[in-house]
């Protein structure tokens, strides 16, 4: 992990493909472990360290991830990304050019808890839950497309089924039908920014997570990218 941007009450970082948000059943340490040791050596701290978690990224995705350090805030940033106040935004690699530069999707997400996946419907289904997002091709190589994405809704491996159900899975995710696995066993998913107003000092806070820097084809679709502006 990277540290992003640290203030009295927030903290945010750069989330590696490797590591999780929250603990799970694997036992390996998470980020809100981590950053409580981080918070505690930074600042000398004798006592217990406050870390919140207020939303999560999947394990083989990278990018920002926001925690809080005061329950104060923690209290407000989870009000506020539940009423959809915090604007996320994420760049996808996918191998399949979508048939549209373009476009909103709007499916229904059915989660199977036994295999971890969740089933996009075109149509209603029981138990199914509506999911949305807005996307754009911003980039692309010789190989591949770099699309933006904008979440109207966060479900379960919401852009993972979105975009696999739009024909263009998401490079090494095999889960939803990717052919290969990445070398480093995530997938091509990048939490790029997070905008909000802060839950204490009510300023506008922006925070774009650079891409990962040991993956030469993002280095490649940010290069492209910067080229064009």
């Amino acid at each position: 992990m990277t540290v992003l941007y640290e203030d009295n009450h927030i903290i945010a970082v750069n989330k590696t493909c490797s590591e999780i948000v929250q603990g799970d059943k694997t036992g390996d340490e998470p980020l809100s472990e981590t950053i409580k040791k981080y918070l505690k050596e930074k600042y000398n701290k004798p006592g217990e360290v406050f870390t919140g978690v207020t939303h999560r990224l999947d394990r083989p995705v990278s990018g920002v991830v926001l925690f809080a350090k005061t329950s104060k805030a923690l209290a407000r940033l989870n009000e506020m990304f539940k009423n959809q106040e915090v604007k996320k935004t994420y760049w996808a690699i996918v191998k399949e050019k979508p048939a549209q530069p373009e476009g909103r999707l709007e499916h229904f997400l059915l989660r199977n808890e036994k295999q971890n996946k969740s089933v996009a419907h075109d149509k209603m289904v029981p138990n199914a839950k509506k999911a949305a997002l807005s996307y754009q091709l911003i980039a692309h190589s010789d190989s591949y497309y770099l699309l933006q994405i904008h979440l109207e809704t966060g479900r379960h491996h919401q852009i993972r089924c979105q975009l696999a159900k739009m024909g263009c899975p998401i490079k090494g995710d095999l889960k939803y039908g990717f052919p290969r696995s990445n070398p480093n066993g995530g997938i091509s998913l990048h939490a790029r920014n997070i905008e909000f107003i802060h839950p204490v000092s009510k300023q506008l806070i922006q925070i774009t997570a650079p891409v990962p820097g040991d993956d030469k084809l993002w280095q490649t679709m940010e290069q492209i990218l910067n080229s064009k502006a």
